[in-house]
């Protein structure tokens, strides 16, 4: 049976999380389960001062993620992992409000990158965590977490894609951009201002327009890349002067 390839929306994660086991049921376990449970199991063998040092957190942040591992098993509790991060993102994408159609849409294109999990898809259920993909965390063989993720996290994004549409954070998007052989189209957005004749992309903005257009894309169905160019949620216009063919840049007026 032919696989049917579509347009995979890469995002990033957030570090705040929250258990939220009522509203939707989780659908599947991460396909990297395994190896998540790996890393969780080798956090747990750390002790509360390196695990601070890690994390680069206060105390009481690092007391909630210390009494997490000790307590949480990855199989159980489990929250749909579009509704278990919060933030800026994933405030604008406004998963709680998405209806049954639209989670049809996500949960089929889009891709959440972890640095526990790999990737996520929406429904997949997870526990609240603390690993962010750029954490100095040295694995038995393992300089950091990119090499330990290797090509799996772009084998489970570009399995069936026909293009990738980048709105993670670069911390992020590396983990697929390291592995591109040009065989998928790979796009791009910016979401910045002018500043003087040059383009800058403020971080907390940039945050909110990714998930307005998650939640746009989602509105709408999109299968076709260039119907993106159509995104104009908070104040943001798609910008032809400053784009390429795989670097759409929508700027603020």
């Amino acid at each position: 049976m032919k696989v049917q390839k579509v347009i995979k929306i890469i995002i990033s994660p957030a570090k705040k999380m929250n258990i939220n086991t009522d509203t939707l049921e989780v659908k599947a376990l991460p396909v990297y389960l395994c190896e998540a449970q790996y890393l969780w199991d080798y956090l747990k063998g750390l002790s509360y001062e390196e695990l601070k040092t890690l994390w680069q957190c206060n105390d009481k942040i690092a007391r909630l993620n210390y009494s997490r591992l000790r307590d949480i098993k990855l199989t159980s509790g489990l929250t749909p992992a579009l509704l278990a991060y919060e933030g800026l993102q994933y405030q604008y994408m406004a998963p709680a409000v998405l209806e049954d159609l639209q989670w049809e849409y996500v949960q089929k294109h889009v891709c959440i990158l972890s640095g526990l999990y790999g990737v996520v898809h929406p429904l997949d259920g997870v526990v609240p965590y603390r690993l962010e993909m750029q954490t100095r965390l040295k694995l038995p063989g393992e300089r950091n977490l990119y090499q330990y993720w290797g090509q799996k996290i772009y084998r489970e994004v570009a399995g069936d894609a026909a293009a990738i549409l980048n709105l993670a954070s670069k911390e992020y998007s590396k983990c697929i951009e390291k592995e591109l052989d040009g065989s998928i189209r790979y796009i791009t957005c910016v979401f910045g201002e002018y500043k003087g004749n040059k383009v800058i992309e403020k971080g907390t903005y940039a945050k909110m327009a990714r998930g307005g257009m998650v939640r746009f894309m989602a509105e709408r169905k999109i299968e076709d890349p260039e119907e993106v160019k159509k995104f104009s949620g908070l104040g943001y216009r798609f910008c032809e002067e400053e784009s390429e063919e795989n670097r759409f840049v929508f700027i603020k007026g």
